[in-house]
């Protein structure tokens, strides 16, 4: 049975269920963890960004937050983290967090959105190689794996080095 998820940006009483949906989607604490030294940063943090999805009756299951990094030294966006209660997984609401985050970056005339993930999930998006646009990661990574999205494809998207918010460790 198909549910039809509420996507909205986060609001305070969405704090909390946010991290119990990190905590349950990750082996362990560090991206819920994350999640809350970004809302922290407010180098990082971009209001109107964190996403939630939620059933019907209210339960958020569903979270994606993007916030701000640099590449090349331009403003970007990074897409992560990304969650779904286990119980909830593969029935749309990360797209739909997703869906509504990038819709949201889009309205506030962001451009580039960088994401670390799953090659064979965030294609649905629009992402690709980030190599594609001549952007590169801090780290060695699996090209497939590293991805970016040009929200305006009118319009030019910075390239180099992706610079993460200090919260992210690298």
């Amino acid at each position: 049975m198909a549910t039809a998820w509420i996507a909205h940006p986060e609001r305070p009483d969405d704090v909390e269920p946010i991290r119990e949906v990190n905590v349950a989607a990750f082996p362990t604490e560090a991206e819920a963890d994350l999640v809350e030294a970004l809302r922290e940063d407010p180098d990082a943090w971009v209001d109107g960004l964190s996403w939630v999805s939620e059933t019907p009756d209210g339960q958020v299951v569903g979270h994606a937050l993007l916030t701000r990094c640099t590449v090349g030294g331009e403003p970007a966006l990074a897409l992560a983290p990304c969650a779904v209660l286990p119980g909830w997984q593969r029935g749309g609401a990360g797209s739909a967090a997703i869906d509504g985050a990038l819709a949201a970056a889009r309205d506030r005339g962001e451009n580039l959105v960088v994401v670390l993930g799953h090659a064979d999930y965030y294609p649905r998006f629009g992402f690709a190689p980030a190599s594609g646009l001549g952007v590169t990661a801090p780290f060695e990574v699996p090209d497939e794996a590293f991805m970016a999205l040009r929200l305006d494809p009118s319009r030019p998207a910075p390239r180099g080095a992706i610079a993460y918010p200090r919260a992210f460790g690298v």
